[in-house]
């Protein structure tokens, strides 16, 4: 209402234009305050789809406003449809970061200064419920920096071939991206580094 998108509430920059790119950038200064999203990556564009899902679900639509997403007529325009393919890819993007997330659930951790850093599987590290634990170890992905802890089956045939009956029983251990703990027993299911 006019409280919070009138004039001196607390969201009347958004009232009457399309701030798009702010719901994805945190920028809500007159500059950021644009409809813009082009440059956008297609994880921020999920960000804009999760606000407009949210938006849909709690506000009544008033109409289209005319712009870069909808001419005169309410009709959408080109901007829109790149808008929606940058949503799409961003949908996929996530679809398969979920999908090594379940086969590679990041490790549970903790630091300090007197023990060091302690890395540990469970059936829920990483978010990720499961009915196996793993072993933590070091997973490189191609075109990134560094590495990340992550869980690794250890037994059973590798992720995705779970028919397989020519297999070594080493779950994932053999994936050529991921590497031991130096100092750490190669099946613990946690591993301290002082």
């Amino acid at each position: 209402g006019s409280r919070h998108y009138g004039p001196g509430g607390a969201y009347e920059g958004l009232a009457g234009r399309d701030a798009s790119r702010a719901f994805a950038t945190g920028d809500f200064s007159p500059a950021g305050l644009v409809d813009d999203v082009s440059s956008l990556s297609p994880a921020e564009m999920l960000a804009i789809r999760s606000w407009l899902a949210f938006y849909r679900a709690n506000y009544a639509s008033v109409g289209k406003l005319v712009g870069r997403f909808y001419d005169e007529n309410g009709a959408p325009t080109e901007a829109l449809r790149q808008a929606e393919a940058a949503i799409e890819e961003g949908l996929k993007l996530k679809a398969e970061s979920d999908q090594r997330k379940e086969q590679f659930p990041p490790c549970n951790s903790e630091w300090s200064s007197a023990k060091g850093s302690r890395f540990w599987c469970s059936r829920q590290s990483g978010g990720v419920n499961r009915d196996w634990i793993g072993v933590p170890r070091k997973l490189y992905r191609p075109g990134s920096r560094g590495s990340q802890c992550v869980c690794v089956r250890s037994t059973g045939p590798p992720w995705g071939q779970p028919d397989s009956a020519e297999h070594s029983d080493r779950g994932d251990l053999d994936n050529p991206h991921l590497k031991e703990y130096d100092g750490c027993h190669p099946l613990a299911e946690q591993c301290v580094l002082n």
